[in-house]
């Protein structure tokens, strides 16, 4: 097999071999080294020239960011004059960059810093260093596991109108429709509306039942209200994949209610009584009764709704052999987690591994987010049967149900800032962890990918109407001083210009009607484009990340807020390497924008003197 393909295929990439009468590492009573392939060549880390140059520092220091530099690698003491360094650090360095951008090119490795612009890349909100970071912890379902959200979610609408078909709801003639949600909306409870909100909470667009309401009556409801998530008795927020189903089956009972459907003996409903009757009331044995038949459902024939991911194993073993302590935290049971996790794992390791070997410490039923809060009673898994017995102690390389994160942070002796927590639950898994904790923390969003190749296709688009807008300020710019000029007319001021005060009464006034049939008509044009904004994506909401042209959603707001970094999937990691240091992006202000276009100005005008010297 030649070089290429090892590269191509990172399993190839890294081949066992045995090797007799050595002391490295055993495995079946047999030495293993681990070879690399780069190219043609083989290399051995244990044999590499110069390997006895480098410590890992395991100070608590920070660097000129703030963050934590435990983990890097140093020089040791007096084998810093070894390099040849001649010249301007800044030159040095920048043909030593030039020269490792050629190499990784050469080895078909995208630069981090590129891979951040594609639909795969890992995004950071607060600057993190992944080498600090002396354990990472992970939730499994939609983060270590991915669904079928068809599948799935169709299923648990299934269960789901089953059990409100049994408590007398009329749910005939009703289907899943999987586009009529997205994650991000919230629910309002009083008024039977889902509404998506901006980062500031303002509602931008909003659904009675089933029905999409126009921006007059969204204006007229919600002009003077904020959606506020701190208001649990109002407001839902839908931040998981696991809310679909629920949130479409609320908004059509809101249909029946409003149809006069639902029969009386169900009790005198408004929308806030309906949520109630459907979910408030044992919220959580309605839950577990809907998750335990679609659960066992999918035990049984797991390939039907888990979308398996190859590249997902290697990137939490390169996290391993990176002496990253991974933890399995999750809320499902033993019995599902170790049917889904050998399905999604154990086909994809070398060496016969098993999922538990990647694994330092598994906690099952953990009872998120109360698991980051407070601490509940904590069991050892000790038979293949699920058999438990009390504990007071966690061990590494144990496999426990119940718990508390503090149990874990004592037994690991790692605290804070030194874990990374990876989920796609905002609430349970990203803020939680963050607040309580002061845990790092990563969000898994599925639906990043679609997003990012909506926005390609809605380039051309948005940038249509961009200009339209760009124009329609232009034109409002200059009716508006002509206003002025009529308004300081009629108290015998001059206007601002001696343009617009020279101007005779007919010609000021026939050019403000010009220039208002000119807005006027932009409008009608701009207007269902506006609308339109975002329909590759979905047509009732637009995209995820985004309430309006420009603005950020209260999801993304979020997402910026309590996560760290996000991406798509967990295996976006094998892009980058365990000691990645992610950096945050610069964040934009409002008054930003004319230091960036007075910029854009001079590299114009250099571009068009260079043009001209030529």
């Amino acid at each position: 097999m030649d070089a290429m393909a090892h590269m191509r295929n990172p399993l190839l990439a890294r081949p066992k071999f045995i090797i007799p009468q050595t002391k490295k590492r055993k495995k079946n009573n047999l030495d293993v080294i681990t070879v690399f392939v780069v190219g043609n060549r083989m290399i051995c880390p244990c044999s590499v020239a110069g390997r006895d140059l480098f410590t890992s520092s395991s100070k608590h220091d920070v660097d000129y960011l703030g963050q934590s530099t435990k983990g890097d690698l140093n020089l040791k003491s007096g084998m810093g004059g070894q390099a040849n360094l001649e010249g301007p650090i800044e030159e040095v360095a920048r043909m030593e960059a030039l020269e490792a951008k050629g190499l990784l090119d050469d080895l078909g490795i995208v630069s981090p810093y590129s891979s951040r612009n594609s639909s795969r890349g890992i995004f950071c909100s607060r600057t993190l260093n992944l080498r600090s970071i002396s354990a990472i912890g992970y939730d499994m379902d939609y983060t270590l596991m991915h669904y079928n959200v068809m599948a799935w979610e169709g299923r648990a609408y299934d269960y789901c109108m089953d059990n409100l078909k049994n408590m007398g709801f009329p749910v005939t003639g009703l289907s899943f429709d999987p586009d009529l949600v997205i994650r991000g909306l919230v629910i309002d409870k009083e008024k039977g509306n889902l509404v998506k909100a901006d980062r500031f909470g303002y509602v931008k667009r909003a659904m009675h039942g089933t029905r999409m309401l126009s921006n007059r009556a969204v204006s007229e409801m919600y002009g003077r209200e904020l959606v506020d998530l701190r208001k649990e008795n109002r407001w839902e927020f839908l931040n998981t994949l696991f809310s679909v189903s629920e949130a479409v089956a609320y908004m059509q009972m809101v249909d029946r209610l409003d149809e006069g459907a639902i029969a009386p003996d169900l009790g005198p409903l408004d929308y806030k009584g309906l949520y109630k009757a459907i979910y408030a009331v044992g919220k959580a044995l309605f839950r577990a009764h809907v998750e335990g038949q679609l659960k066992n459902e999918i035990m049984s024939k797991p390939e039907l709704f888990v979308e398996p991911d190859p590249e997902l194993p290697l990137a939490l073993l390169d996290q391993k052999e990176a002496s990253k302590r991974l933890l399995l935290i999750t809320n499902s049971d033993y019995h599902y987690t170790d049917k889904m996790m050998k399905h999604s794992f154990n086909r994809f390791l070398p060496n016969d591994m098993g999922w538990r070997d990647l694994f330092d410490m598994v906690i099952v039923s953990a009872r998120k987010p109360e698991f980051f809060q407070m601490s509940h009673p904590m069991y050892e898994v000790v038979t293949s049967e699920g058999l438990m017995r009390p504990c007071f102690k966690a061990c590494p390389g144990g496999l426990y149900s119940g718990g508390s994160a503090q149990m874990i942070e004592n037994s690991l002796n790692i605290h804070g800032d030194e874990i990374l927590y990876v989920g796609d639950h905002i609430y349970t898994d990203v803020s939680q962890s963050k607040v309580h904790l002061r845990w790092r923390t990563a969000l898994i969003c599925r639906e990043l990918e679609e997003e990012y190749s909506a926005l390609i296709r809605s380039r051309g688009h948005r940038a249509a109407l961009i200009e339209l807008i760009n124009q329609k300020e232009v034109v409002g710019d200059l009716f508006n001083q002509l206003r002025l000029a009529l308004q300081r007319r009629t108290k015998a001021r001059p206007a601002q210009t001696l343009a617009a005060t020279n101007m005779d009464d007919q010609e000021l006034t026939e050019s403000m009607q010009k220039l208002l049939i000119v807005m006027q008509r932009l409008d009608h044009k701009i207007a269902p484009m506006l609308e339109a904004d975002g329909e590759h994506f979905n047509k009732r909401w637009g995209f995820l990340s985004r309430a309006g042209l420009w603005d950020k959603s209260h999801l993304m707001r979020q997402i910026e807020k309590y996560a760290d970094i996000y991406t798509s999937r967990v295996s976006n990691f094998l892009h980058y390497t365990p000691f990645m240091y992610f950096r945050s992006q610069e964040q934009t202000l409002a008054h930003d924008s004319y230091s960036y276009q007075h910029s854009e100005l001079n590299k114009s005008s250099d571009d068009t003197c260079g043009k001209s010297s030529v």
